[in-house]
């Protein structure tokens, strides 16, 4: 296993300390879990008191036997096959919950499209360039980040696309 960095032992996540040493402006949201909500990103927009349109779920797909990160408002859900138009391939299917945690290195509700385990090709619903900022999960749940949605891109090396469905 990889030797954590100062910044991990004192309480970051990977998505936090990848942030911190890329010097990405940001601003860290925590909130109390409550495991009986039924989603969580809905959960995080009312604990935060934004829009649920500013805040971005990280769903990973299988696209053609690769798995990929699709980042979509927590207010629609992810178009599949717009998913796979957007990286060139021609199926899409949730992935296994267990393999994307696995791969990741994140569990289910606090994935972060940020710090993974394994970088994986991520695909940001255009929706999010309408917004300055927009907010991810910070690796855990009950943690959320908030940045500049071309700060995600550009650190995720994510491509644009419209995959959400309102």
């Amino acid at each position: 296993m990889a030797k954590k960095s100062k910044k991990q032992q004192s309480g970051g996540t990977p998505a936090t300390v990848a942030l911190t040493e890329a010097g990405v402006e940001h601003t860290v949201h925590a909130y109390d879990h409550d495991p009986s909500h039924p989603s969580y990103g809905e959960e995080a927009a009312e604990a935060m008191g934004v829009s649920p349109d500013r805040v971005f779920k990280t769903l990973v797909a299988d696209v053609d036997g690769a798995l990929t990160v699709a980042v979509v408002p927590v207010s629609g859900t992810l178009n599949l096959k717009a998913l796979a138009a957007a990286v060139g391939g021609k199926r899409a299917a949730m992935a296994d919950p267990a393999l994307a945690e696995r791969t990741t290195g994140y569990v289910r509700g606090g994935i972060s499209p940020l710090g993974q385990r394994k970088r994986l090709r991520t695909v940001l619903d255009d929706s999010a360039a309408a917004h300055g900022t927009i907010c991810v999960s910070a690796g855990r749940r009950g943690l959320e980040v908030e940045l500049a949605p071309a700060d995600l891109a550009a650190l995720t090396e994510a491509v644009l696309a419209p995959i959400g469905r309102g």
